[in-house]
């Protein structure tokens, strides 16, 4: 189990877009945002990756630079989620190896459905200091039950105006 004030594992991904996302050459303000999705399969996903895309200016506002979507989806799928979803402001990784979703101990499922890739990993939000250490995180175990967004930018927001340390370290 990752703990808060601990460094996160390493992550380095494609972008369905062309390039890289490195978690360790992030520079953000005050944190960066990795929201690891199931896959274009999801309708949850598409609506929570599109919120997401939608509120980049107000995570930018509270010190929030560097954002990040993530499945295990292969590059076609990820390309496919970027166009279908119309993802234009939120890099969207790909190719997350079940190790790596173990290393940040996210639930994975097998498919059930038609559509589904054979192994994927349920959501999860993790809010990432600067040095690389965890500051707060929320697993789920199916689709449903994700953190609400624009929460997220008020607790955000919140934390930043009140100097609230990272908790959950024992």
């Amino acid at each position: 189990m990752l703990k808060p004030r601990q460094p996160v594992p390493a992550l380095d991904v494609p972008l369905a877009d062309g390039g890289r996302w490195v978690l360790a050459e992030q520079r953000p303000d005050r944190f960066s945002l990795v929201v690891f999705y199931r896959g274009v399969h999801c309708p949850m996903c598409k609506a929570y990756v599109t919120q997401l895309d939608s509120l980049v200016d107000s995570l930018t506002e509270v010190g929030v630079t560097s954002v990040l979507a993530v499945s295990g989806d292969d590059e076609a799928r990820a390309r496919r989620a970027v166009d279908e979803w119309e993802i234009s402001r939120v890099p969207l990784g790909y190719g997350l190896s079940p190790e790596s979703m173990r290393e940040w101990g996210l639930y994975r499922s097998k498919a059930i459905k038609e559509g589904q890739p054979n192994e994927f990993s349920e959501p999860g939000l993790f809010i990432v200091r600067p040095d690389g250490t965890l500051y707060a995180s929320v697993l789920g175990t199916l689709p449903f039950l994700r953190p609400h967004l624009d929460e997220v930018v008020e607790t955000i927001r919140w934390v930043n105006e009140h100097d609230y340390p990272a908790r959950g370290e024992l």
